[in-house]
């Protein structure tokens, strides 16, 4: 990201070429600002209206730009010779006003797009006019890396360099305007900004100006490219991290820790207050330990991972809600090991045949085995002596097309047949009456007696 500040001396200004836009002579301007660069497009016209400003009040001299001609504009000869005299206006006036860089010089170089200063200034501004009115409506914002990485670095700096008369444009207002902020979305982008070589990925900042999120959503970008959290580990409820090519949890909770022990960092680097992350869409293939560093979390959603075994869970005593949908799981061995007392797990979308290993987990109430590999209608056995399941999706799943298949599946569960909902619906009379039946007739060849409970089903 471009500094004009602290490369003024380093800082170049060309009109490498003239293109027509509906025979309008448009004006390439490239500028380059240390190692940053993009280029502006601007008729004559505009720099007609920028010189009158400059000579007006910055006491630029009013001879210098190239005089306005109206007949044989068109020529090109006369374009490039023009393009030539506009480029050397350009340096000169830079050059002329490069210890104040009025906003109207900085704004027609699109110094407010690409450098720190003038893209703060921006912020600063739009925050003091619509500020409050944002806050009254959504204590939510979403920022770019590149916003991020602009206030990171002003925050660096010792004071400023340039006076700003106009207190619209100071930094406070946006300081401000990140302190009272609940909800914080930051995206990232591999894709240039504008027409510059800046690529907002590869741009790091700090989260230290917000100090009351509560929700902290991370889309898009490598989270190595935070430094510090600040005090966010003391604040945020929610966590949601997608999109971040994530290999593990430890990588956003200790993004700003060196050495990324878990087991040293544990007390200072806890999160102690998240009851909710999302760390979907990323590359994670192990759940590690960085997972405890959130002891009181209730809800994790892990999907769209790579996932295929459960580990480091059983130190979370709060956690009640699981998603681990579109992972890798070819089994699901003595979950009850591995788990505390969980009420909701979604394993959609992976690739589970046998049910035996959730037989043991007397809490759970949901069960989402959408798309999975269960084939055999004995399986659902496993789960009809979970107390309080009173959930369970098996849509897409080869049992799922097995005749009579609801029927079949509600009457493994005895008595409580008429509480379980079945694939997102509840049994009909007409489906509880069958299983009356099924039971009936199961429990005569079995040689027993059938005990009738009024408006359930005949059960074992």
């Amino acid at each position: 990201m471009a500094c004009f500040l602290s490369n003024r001396h380093d800082t170049a200004i060309t009109i490498p070429n003239v293109e027509k836009n509906e025979n309008i002579s448009v004006y390439i301007i490239m500028v380059r600002v240390g190692s940053i660069s993009w280029t502006v497009s601007h008729r004559y016209n505009d720099f007609a209206e920028l010189h009158e400003k400059l000579v007006s009040d910055h006491g630029v001299a009013k001879d210098i730009l190239p005089p306005k001609k109206v007949i044989g504009n068109r020529d090109p000869a006369f374009i490039e010779k023009r393009r030539g005299a506009l480029e050397v206006y350009l340096i000169s006036v830079v050059s002329f006003l490069q210890r104040t860089m009025p906003r109207e010089l900085a704004l027609f170089l699109d110094f407010h797009l690409y450098d720190i200063l003038f893209l703060l200034q921006n912020m600063a501004v739009h925050f003091f006019m619509d500020g409050d009115s944002l806050l009254q409506i959504s204590k939510s914002y979403t920022f770019t890396t590149f916003q991020l990485h602009a206030i990171s670095e002003r925050l660096r700096q010792p004071c400023p360099t340039l006076e700003v008369l106009d207190n619209r444009y100071d930094f406070s207002h946006v300081l401000d305007f990140c302190c009272q902020l609940v909800n914080v979305t930051i995206k990232g982008s591999n894709d240039p900004v504008g027409t510059s070589n800046v690529i907002p990925n590869n741009l790091l900042f700090e989260l230290s100006a917000f100090k009351t999120v509560q929700t902290l959503n991370i889309i898009g970008f490598p989270v190595s490219n935070i430094f510090s959290i600040g005090i966010l580990r003391t604040t945020v409820m929610s966590l949601n991290v997608h999109h971040a090519e994530l290999e593990g949890i430890t990588q956003v909770l200790l993004c700003d820790d060196l050495h990324k022990n878990v087991i040293y960092t544990a007390d200072s680097h806890s999160w102690k207050k998240i009851v909710e992350a999302n760390f979907s869409y990323n590359q994670i293939e192990t759940i590690d330990e960085g997972v405890k560093l959130m002891p009181n979390i209730e809800h994790l959603t892990l999907s769209n991972n790579k996932i295929g075994a459960l580990s480091n869970l059983t130190s979370l005593p709060h956690l009640s809600h699981l998603n681990l949908s579109a992972n890798r799981f070819v089994e699901a061995n003595d979950f009850h090991m591995k788990l505390g007392n969980i009420r909701y797990i979604d394993l959609s979308l992976n690739s589970i045949s046998s049910l035996q290993g959730f037989s043991k987990l007397y809490s759970l109430e949901g069960l989402d085995l959408t798309a999975n590999q269960v084939s055999d209608l004995s399986e659902i056995r496993h789960l009809s002596g979970l107390p309080c399941l009173e959930n369970l999706i098996l849509t897409g799943n080869p049992v799922a097309i097995v005749v009579d298949y609801r029927v079949r599946a509600l009457e493994l569960f005895g008595a409580r047949a008429a509480e379980i909902c079945l694939d997102n619906e509840k049994p009909s009379q007409k489906e509880l009456d069958t299983v009356a039946v099924l039971q009936a007739i199961r429990i005569v060849k079995e040689g027993r007696t059938p005990t009738l409970i009024p408006e359930a089903p005949i059960f074992p």
